[in-house]
């Protein structure tokens, strides 16, 4: 996978040879460089998704970790694209945003589904947003790590692991993930 930043100094000439076809018959898809990159972004946020999808029937806590640990293999596996959507010149356009916020919005959704954490109508506002700063939390740590590796990898994940419980949930909900 190329980074939004390594696909800014390619042309569209050098994108269609890549793909194997005709720049005509790129724009015929892709009304511009621009909708082309839009579409390489939405697949990556899918594939993400996808690579983070917990196994089902895992304790709460136990599907909260592979989730992270499918994550930060997700992030290894396309460091260049992951840090430069997050960081890049695709990071400040706003139909890039869109995907980001949609792509965090569904993870948020699928933690407050799929993990039980006792939330009730009354603490779901709160809960929802301190997930939210989470996963910016997950992703500044991870991003961090990826640099200069200063843990190791199921020290990074347990961090994340542990993060949920004590950003998002009270003390009588966090038994809940136990």
């Amino acid at each position: 996978m190329l980074s939004i930043g390594g696909l800014e100094r390619i042309s569209v000439e050098e994108i269609a040879a890549k793909a194997g076809i005709s720049k005509g018959l790129l724009f015929h898809y892709f009304t511009s460089k621009q909708g082309y990159h839009l579409e390489i972004v939405r697949q990556a946020a899918q594939d993400l998704l996808d690579a983070i999808d917990p196994k089902p029937g895992l304790p709460p806590i136990d599907m909260l970790r592979d989730s992270i640990e499918r994550y930060v293999d997700y992030v290894v596996a396309n460091r260049e694209a992951y840090v430069s959507q997050l960081r890049g010149p695709a990071s400040a356009d706003p139909e890039f945003v869109e995907i980001f916020e949609a792509n965090r919005s569904e993870i948020v959704r699928r933690i407050l589904t799929q993990v039980p954490l006792g939330v009730d109508e009354a603490t779901r506002p709160t809960v929802h947003l301190a997930v939210r700063g989470w996963i910016a939390f997950i992703e500044e740590t991870t991003i961090a790590w990826l640099r200069t590796q200063p843990i190791s990898r199921a020290d990074l994940v347990e961090l994340n692991v542990r993060a949920l419980p004590a950003v998002a949930l009270t003390s009588e909900m966090a038994v809940t993930l136990e």
